[in-house]
């Protein structure tokens, strides 16, 4: 079938809302003064914001509403290929397995659980989508206690990172009284006696003066601390187990032990991958956990620090008693396997010495002392049996090209459950018999999506150079056989940060694009990734950040290059810190894009601390109370920030005192750095065409970013010039009872696909195909 002309109506002449500037707030930044005219944002709670926040809904749901046309295409197509069966690999407890499952359009996917797998119908244990008439509850965490007979599961309210956890009877299905408030960053981990279970939370923000969920907190979270809780009685008299008011931006995480026999606390302090190691026996207490109930306030459990510096990352893997099995990146970026007598805390030792070319992602301890390790080559799976004892490799285990995206099991099953996915497999999940001389995967379930067929597409993975000459992976799907013309609409995607990878994943969104607007998809593997470790993480973080945005920028000069695309149809995308990758990159080469999509992105370098969590980011980005990571931060020279001259010129001068080489390090704080483009460029050069994205209550990246960054924009690029040559439009989706992406219903999801989506293709004039 041909193409469909564009019916969309043309885009109305856009009137940006006033925002106030308040030319008053500077602040002084190690001699540096720095405006910050739109401070009044941060208080989000405020009429003045909310007034700003409902006109600049306003403005864009003008402007998406000339892309009518095309939303309700893609609105429709969405749809109709997300009703499909999904699931997720289940994991056993006392003989029942537990697994989440979706048929098809439900907000959210069940909980189920069934009595064996050849036996009993599964049935639905715990049904998200009955929380809440609007599907803005969702499920955030659950766990079931090792007999089985009992689940504790938390539920997040509008997408806060908040959770209030709760305990029901497997059995019957009852609930119990049981209620724990402010739990934040914690895992639920369950004693093996089945008694209770521990969790971490922090202090009720000092600001609640109304129920959880009913309004963002943005304070800086402080003073974690780790509890056990006692099943069927009130939060009020759990046990605190640690606490360190010496350091109150310890994050901690607490894991018992399969045997049951140790609880585990990994301590962090930022993002990065490092973390203390504390211990404790839990049978060396005399009476039990019960009885230090009287003693709460005065003593706390008697951890023993094995590892007590913040050098390295370590997980645990196994324990035989005291000898513990660790993952770790100790002198190892790619990461290790390394052994430990807990009662000789100096006798650690190499199980499985680090790779020299792939990244050791995980490690299962399955069927007594079998290893299922999992690692990342090139940026693609390969799965191994090993031996737990001497990291012997026992088997391989073939699998496609494609991301292993959980693996379930334990040292005394026989089985083992793998997620898999790729770009043009929407899901398997593989059963993998581990008992026999030679593992045998199975197909337990697959997954298959109505009107999807895999032989139209093709995915290709590409190493292209950056601007130093580093080769960077890239991975491009598309529909096949494309002529490489230069006429495709192409959507770049990228992430760069925490060690985080971006591996292959199906996409319905992405299937829909290039079946129906011929997009080529494509996902960058840029430096401050873990694609190929820590020093590939490390390579684009603190001072090398500029490596990140320099990898972006040259993958879609690459794309122009090779024939996938030209500008005007390459449009940009990414979210958390790619919200920030996007936001930096447009500043630096608006030339380049026709679109750009940020979503929820960490806008103000200089401030991202003094909210929620964002402290834990400094490992990545630096702090701009530090003189030399400001300078990482900040950018120096012609600056719209402000129409203070004063600020102007003390700005000229002292960035005039400063070396040229500590200058050109990086400076890429998306909101100082917006620039008029014509202005160096010529008359006819002017920003992309941009959708900022955020959520009225992200707790974890505040939607000030967002707003400021908004508001400057559009200050510097639009209503401050006459005749602006700035006529692509600058607008911010703002989602209401959403938070930073986590827990949204399948309909929001689709929603939100199909106004970017359809914004994309308006502003870059792609048609439609049927």
């Amino acid at each position: 079938m041909g193409s469909l002309p564009a019916a969309d109506k043309p885009l109305p002449a856009l009137r940006y809302p006033p925002a106030r500037r308040d030319d008053d707030i500077v602040d002084d930044y190690h001699g540096v003064l720095v405006p910050d005219p739109y401070r009044w944002m941060e208080e989000l709670e405020s009429e003045e914001v909310k007034e700003f926040v409902d006109a600049q809904a306003a403005l864009a749901d003008a402007v998406l509403s000339t892309c009518d046309d095309h939303r309700g295409r893609l609105r429709r197509q969405l749809t109709a290929l997300f009703d499909h069966p999904r699931y997720r690999a289940p994991f056993k407890r006392a003989g029942s397995y537990f697994y989440l499952h979706n048929p098809g359009l439900q907000p959210h996917s069940a909980l189920y659980v069934q009595h064996g797998l050849g036996g009993g119908e599964p049935d639905v244990l715990l049904d998200p989508n009955t929380f809440s008439d609007d599907a803005t509850v969702s499920l955030a965490m659950f766990a079931v206690s090792h007999d089985g007979e009992h689940l504790a599961y938390g539920t997040s309210a509008s997408g806060s990172d908040w959770v209030t956890i709760r305990v029901m009877r497997v059995g019957d299905r009852r609930h119990l009284h049981d209620e724990i408030s402010w739990v934040k960053f914690s895992a639920i981990a369950w004693t093996r006696d089945g008694k209770g279970f521990f969790y971490s939370r922090f202090p009720a923000p000092k600001d609640d003066g109304a129920p959880l969920g009913s309004g963002i907190k943005t304070s800086v979270n402080l003073n974690h601390e780790v509890y056990y809780h006692f099943l069927g009685t009130d939060q009020s008299e759990d046990l605190l187990c640690w606490e360190d008011p010496d350091h109150p931006k310890y994050i901690y995480t607490p894991e018992v032990s399969e045997d049951g026999k140790y609880v585990i606390l990994s301590v962090a302090e930022t993002s990065e991958p490092v973390n203390k190691l504390y211990y404790c026996d839990l049978s060396l207490l005399p009476d039990g956990l019960e009885a230090m109930k009287g003693n709460n306030g005065n003593a706390m459990l008697p951890f023993v620090k094995l590892v007590d510096e913040f050098e390295a990352y370590y997980a645990l893997i196994a324990n035989d008693d005291t000898q513990f099995t660790f993952l770790t990146n100790k002198d190892a970026p790619k990461y290790k396997l390394s052994r430990v007598d807990v009662n000789k805390p100096n006798s650690w030792m190499d199980v499985l010495p680090e790779d020299e070319k792939a990244v050791l992602e995980s490690a299962c301890a399955v069927h007594g002392d079998k290893l299922l390790v999992n690692y990342l080559s090139d940026v693609k799976y390969v799965l191994q049996m090993r031996s737990l004892v001497t990291g012997e490799l026992l088997h391989d285990i073939p699998i496609d090209i494609g991301s292993v995206n959980g693996i379930s099991g334990r040292r005394d099953d026989s089985e083992v459950f793998i997620d898999f996915a790729s770009f043009l497999t929407p899901g398997i999940i593989y059963r993998c018999d581990v008992s026999k001389e030679t593992p045998q995967m199975n197909i337990y379930r697959e997954i298959s999506v109505s009107g999807f067929d895999r032989t139209d597409f093709e995915a290709k993975q590409v190493f292209y150079p950056s601007k130093d000459g580093t080769k960077i992976p890239m991975f491009i799907v598309s529909k096949k056989s494309i002529v490489l013309d230069g006429s495709h609409p192409t959507l770049l995607y990228g992430y760069g940060g925490f060690g985080m990878n971006m591996t292959p994943h199906f996409s319905v969104t992405r299937i829909v694009l290039m079946r129906n607007l011929g997009f080529v998809s494509c996902i960058a593997n840029i430096r401050g990734g873990g694609e190929y470790g820590e020093d590939w993480h490390k390579a684009g973080s603190l001072a090398n950040k500029q490596n990140c945005f320099d990898d972006f920028i040259a993958a879609g000069e690459f794309l122009v290059s090779a024939g996938y695309t030209n500008p005007s149809r390459l449009c940009v995308e990414g979210a958390s810190n790619g919200g920030l990758l996007v936001a930096a990159c447009i500043n630096q080469r608006p030339d380049l894009f026709g679109c750009a999509l940020a979503h929820v992105g960490v806008m103000d370098m200089l401030r991202f601390h003094k909210f929620t969590i964002g402290r834990a980011w400094t490992c990545d980005f630096g702090c701009s109370e530090k003189e030399e990571e400001f300078h990482w931060l900040i950018k120096y020279g012609t600056s719209h920030l402000s129409d203070h001259q004063g600020f102007l010129n003390l700005f000229s001068s002292v960035t005039s005192s400063l070396s040229n080489a500590k200058l050109l390090t990086c400076r890429y704080s998306p909101l100082h750095n917006v620039r008029r483009p014509w202005e160096k460029g010529g008359r006819r050069q002017q920003y992309p065409s941009t959708m900022l994205l955020t959520a009225d209550h992200d707790d974890r990246v505040v939607p000030s970013h967002t707003l400021k960054f908004l508001a400057t924009m559009q200050h510097v690029l639009c209503t401050s010039v006459n005749e602006s040559p700035q006529t692509n439009p600058i607008v911010a989706r703002i989602d209401r009872k959403s938070g930073h992406g986590c827990g949204r219903s399948t309909q929001k999801i689709i929603g939100e696909a199909a106004d970017r989506y359809a914004f994309a293709a308006k502003m870059m004039g792609i048609s439609w195909i049927d």
